[in-house]
């Protein structure tokens, strides 16, 4: 072995002066550097050496950069392979090769110079300029060498340089880029011996490396399998191979490598937490080599759901059956990756004419496959999802640049398309995003990967986790999984985070459930996933980049839309939300985009979309990213303000669809909350959430909207009363009488001063005071108010006119209240027979009059009557409104009582409980509604401990009826004040009959 050794200059060691000095290998000096670099066309030789003609060559100044930093490590020894080689000497030049893996071994440390890697003159520290070099540190063609491999894996110290000579780190400090780029495993950077890898594995980490002379492919190799074999140049690679095969067979006594017959070009090592997918397993391994032409079959499905996995599983099921198969993988993410993939077969497989400047490679290794003898073969193109790439004639403007100097070291100027093999033996695996490009690949042989079954997904995750005994709580594993989408790559980089921050599945779990910022932060952590690609970024927040990027692309549409839904909520889209596009054969091709990258569901039979969860978080976290988020929520309530119905009762069911995607979007902090179509959209919102019944959510939509127009146009605005009107109606349902009472008050006098004592607009303010004070018992004072109401609305309207309807309705309640049943009766027909007439028998007021009906003969002890009349509104209710809409509940709390007073006590109770359920769920443990239902089933609970006082109960009631129709002065049951009981005492005949009757609450003259 020879060193460059550094001469004394004087008394001091120069860094510049050395000379070769020769040792036998029992005398090789302990310590020395040793260097990796690229060969350039002007390196000094062993001749320039002892000719002293070294100094005028380029490559001088890496002799003396080697020399500074050995003296810098206080080395006096170095070996540089252009200089301390005699390649003249065949003999040596064999023993050199042979045993250049062991002189890196035994090297103190490694310096690897990097001409490609530059940096800026004021970057004297270079790891603290890491942000600036890394991208071309990645690039380097350092890492593409095949002599390179043993130079970074043998040493233990391996430091690089840039090209100023700037250190900027060592193996361990970029263990984590290193890997990245060259797939090779962790522990064999660190120094595990190699002994302890595979064949396959070891030689998977020559896969995108070259060699200038085919041999030398070969040759590299000898120290990473410790085995020993003489150079014969100009035997070809394959022939170098077979040898280098049965070398390592002698030495290992085994056969577990991939034998020269059958070329694995495979880049990643078999997955050992590979879950399930047998379903699809078999549907590929059914559609494999068919026997009169080629197959083609596409794997398609969301990114992250586990295609590659998939395919990768696959292919080491077929190489066991199929032991004569060459299996080829090509990444096919974009024009250069492709062709690096071809370069990389073509030298694989020994292809001639491969060397040739002018030679298209993709038509080398089409011909070489397309031949007879070729064998049976499966050809993967990984990652196909730009089908523009493919089918393009000529390059797009965008990729312009990389596609044409490309062509040109090929040739070629065909489509892709064109270039794949035919032969009957031969299968080709195409898999993508796109399931348009999958259709234009493969026609109608297509798998598509669906999410994971709950059982596969806990087993990956198990797999995944440092400590399975985590998913010990099946609870929290499923709720993390629902999470995650079932989403293979998801479960595998949150198994990372649980594993490096020694966390539990509850506590991620907290943390999804974060604001959307943090959750993005959570879902963009970066891991290390050994079966993805180095230069593609894991994490599931931005794994979906390339999509999003290769949909703006091609259809614009399609990306407009997916910026709309994103705004929205992801689940039940409708599709009329959409904006119109050009023509309605381009908006279809938009949405068939979306759902051709998995982004979206379609549900044919309503006509809406659901976008995926994980993609909705990703869509909003890039258009952020890009400063767009805020534009489009704009432009999204825009349109909602355009598409979102009033409270008429006929758009209920379309409002219900809208409902949580305008709450999605109105809760929105990233635009102003006093916009003209915002407030318009809050506004209808709260209306019709009104018109459900949900209280609570129309207030806070009500309060937002007063405060604005209180703010702009001030408190006497005829717009701003309507908005106290309804905010009191509001009030009014959550039984918050006083406070109801305070704005309709404060309405009903403005409006008296602003408009007049008989404006349609005051007489229904009065209307609406008179239904707080029917709540409130004061029944003479809303009676008044009432009649007052209803004789100015007959003079101003006419007889028929809804709003008078609804003053006898509210005239009929209060003469209920009072006992007067057979006048409350009276006009309760009336009226019901008029709304029946006017609005149909379905319309929730004609439900509202009709239940009050039945209240009235319920106390006139016509409970079969209103038994019937109870039955057909809760019935129509349910279909109209919902089972758990406010009114039906109120039904169900009558119907229960007419029941009891019928004596089918085990039936009222049952639902009289599931009434008291749901308005727990619904109104509140608070709301006079809930109490007055809790305190009946109380009471009927207690009586049911006493027959005799039931039966004694039920005869005093019939007596108190048969009384009251004489004497209406008598005391009586009150409706309408919500949650009350006759405030008689004692336990005579008043006392018990008071616990069989409560008010029916019922609201009419709503704004």
């Amino acid at each position: 072995m020879r060193l460059l050794k550094r001469e004394k200059s004087g008394r001091l060691i120069s860094t510049y002066a050395f000379s070769l000095t020769e040792f036998d290998p029992q005398n090789i000096p302990s310590e020395y550097a040793i260097f990796s670099h690229r060969w350039g066309p002007d390196e000094v030789t062993y001749k320039d050496i002892e000719n002293g003609t070294a100094k005028t060559k380029a490559g001088y100044k890496k002799l003396k950069f080697c020399a500074k930093q050995a003296a810098r490590d206080g080395l006096l020894y170095f070996w540089i392979d252009t200089c301390c080689i005699d390649k003249a000497n065949s003999t040596e030049h064999q023993e050199a090769i042979n045993s250049m893996f062991k002189w890196y071994q035994n090297a103190t440390k490694c310096y690897v110079y990097l001409p490609d890697v530059s940096l800026d003159d004021d970057c004297a520290n270079g790891a603290a300029a890491k942000d600036k070099w890394e991208p071309a540190f990645r690039k380097s063609e350092w890492f593409t060498r095949g002599w390179t491999l043993q130079e970074l894996i043998a040493p233990k110290i391996v430091e690089f340089f840039s090209m100023e000579g700037t250190k900027l780190g060592d193996k361990k400090s970029l263990e984590r880029q290193i890997y990245q780029i060259t797939g090779i495993a962790m522990e064999a950077l660190q120094g595990k011996s190699l002994s302890q890898f595979d064949v396959k594995e070891r030689f998977s980490w020559t896969t995108r490396r070259q060699t200038t002379v085919d041999e030398d492919a070969v040759y590299c190799l000898l120290g990473i399998f410790d085995v020993h074999m003489p150079l014969i140049y100009a035997e070809g690679q394959q022939k170098a191979l077979a040898r280098l095969h049965r070398e390592i067979q002698i030495s290992s006594n085994s056969d577990s490598f991939i034998t020269t017959d059958a070329p694995w070009i495979v880049p990643f090592e078999k997955n050992p937490r590979f879950t399930g997918r047998e379903t699809q397993l078999a549907e590929l391994e059914g559609k494999l080599f068919a026997n009169d032409h080629t197959s083609k079959i596409a794997i398609t499905g969301l990114g992250g759901v586990g295609k590659t996995q998939l395919v990768l599983e696959f292919l080491y099921r077929t190489k066991e059956k199929h032991k004569d198969c060459s299996i080829i993988w090509i990444q096919a993410t974009s024009i250069e990756s492709l062709h690096q993939g071809y370069l990389a077969v073509a030298q694989q497989l020994d292809i001639p004419g491969r060397k040739d400047e002018n030679a298209d490679v993709k038509k080398l290794v089409q011909d070489h496959l397309s031949k007879e003898d070729a064998g049976q073969w499966l050809l993967v193109f990984d990652n196909a999802d730009d089908i523009d790439m493919w089918t393009a004639a000529a390059p797009t403007q965008e990729r312009e640049d990389v596609e044409v100097s490309v062509r040109k070291s090929t040739g070629g100027s065909r489509r892709l398309i064109d270039y794949l093999p035919k032969n009957k033996r031969g299968c080709i695996i195409f898999t993508t995003r796109d399931r348009k490009a999958a259709v234009r690949l493969a026609q109608q042989n297509i798998i598509t990967v669906p999410e994971m079954s709950e059982k596969a997904a806990i087993e990956l995750l198990q797999k995944c986790l440092a400590s399975p005994n985590i998913v010990d709580n099946p609870q929290d594993a499923i709720a993390l999984l629902e999470s995650l989408t079932y989403l293979p790559l998801a479960i595998a980089q949150a198994a990372a985070y649980i594993n490096e921050n020694g966390i539990t599945l509850s506590d991620y779990l907290l943390l999804l459930g974060e604001k959307e910022e943090e959750t993005i932060d959570l879902l963009s952590e970066d891991f290390e996933d050994y079966g993805r690609y180095r230069d593609v970024k894991n994490p599931i927040a931005t794994t979906w980049l390339i999509s999003f990027d290769q949909i703006r692309r091609s259809d614009p549409l399609a990306a407009e839309y997916l910026s709309f839904i994103a705004c929205v909520s992801p689940r039940d889209i409708p599709e009329s939300f959409l904006p119109p596009g050009p023509s309605r054969k381009r908006e279809l091709e938009a949405i068939g985009t979306l759902a051709a990258y998995s982004f979206i569901s379609r549900r044919p039979v309503e006509f809406s979309l659901d976008l995926h969860r994980l993609v909705h978080l990703a869509t909003r976290s890039w258009l952020r990213k890009e400063e767009l988020l805020s534009q489009w929520t704009q432009k999204t309530i825009i349109r909602l303000e355009e598409v979102f119905p009033d409270d008429d009762h006929n758009n209920r069911s379309i409002w219900r669809i809208y409902l949580p995607h305008v709450r999605q979007v109105l809760e929105s902090d990233l635009i102003s909350d006093s916009g003209k179509e915002r407030m318009a959209l809050m506004w209808r919102y709260g209306k019709c959430l009104y018109s459900d019944g949900r209280w609570d959510e129309a207030e806070a939509s009500y309060i937002q909207v007063l405060a604005m127009k209180l703010r702009t146009l001030g408190a006497d605005s005829p717009s701003t009363l309507i908005s106290m009107a309804n905010l009191a109606s509001t009030y009014r349902n959550q039984g918050r009488w006083e406070e109801a009472e305070q704005l309709e008050v404060q309405v009903m006098e403005t409006r008296k001063t602003k408009l007049g004592a008989d404006h349609p607009y005051t007489l229904t303010s009065m209307a609406n005071l008179a239904a707080t004070y029917r709540n409130q018992g004061r029944w003479e004072e809303a009676e008044q108010l009432e009649v007052q109401v209803m004789e100015t609305r007959k003079t101003k309207l006419g007889a028929d006119h809804p709003d008078i309807l609804s003053s006898m309705a509210n005239l009929a309640s209060t003469f209920w209240n009072q006992g007067r049943w057979e006048e409350a009766e009276q006009l309760e027909v009336q009226v019901m027979e008029t709304r029946k007439t006017k609005l149909g028998a379905d319309h929730p007021d004609m439900l509202t009059s009709m239940a009050n009906l039945a209240t009235t003969y319920r106390n006139q002890g016509r409970w079969e009557e209103a038994e019937l009349l109870e039955v057909q509104v809760i019935e129509t209710r349910k279909t109209k409104l919902g089972a758990d809409h406010p009114d039906t509940l109120t039904s169900m709390n009558n119907l229960a009582f007419t029941w009891k007073d019928l004596g089918r006590d085990a039936e009222a109770m049952q639902l009289m409980r599931h009434c008291v359920r749901r308005r727990t769920c619904i109104l509140g443990a608070t709301h006079p509604d809930y109490l007055s239902s809790h305190k009946t089933l109380s009471d009927w609970e207690a009586e049911c401990s006493d027959t005799s006082t039931e039966v004694a109960a039920r005869e005093d009631a019939q007596i108190y009826i048969r009384n009251q129709r004489s004497d209406p002065t008598q005391p009586t049951v009150q409706r309408g004040v919500v949650g009350s009981v006759p405030k008689v005492g004692g336990t005579g005949i008043v006392g018990r009959v008071g616990k069989w009757y409560k008010r029916h609450h019922s609201q009419e003259g709503r704004q």
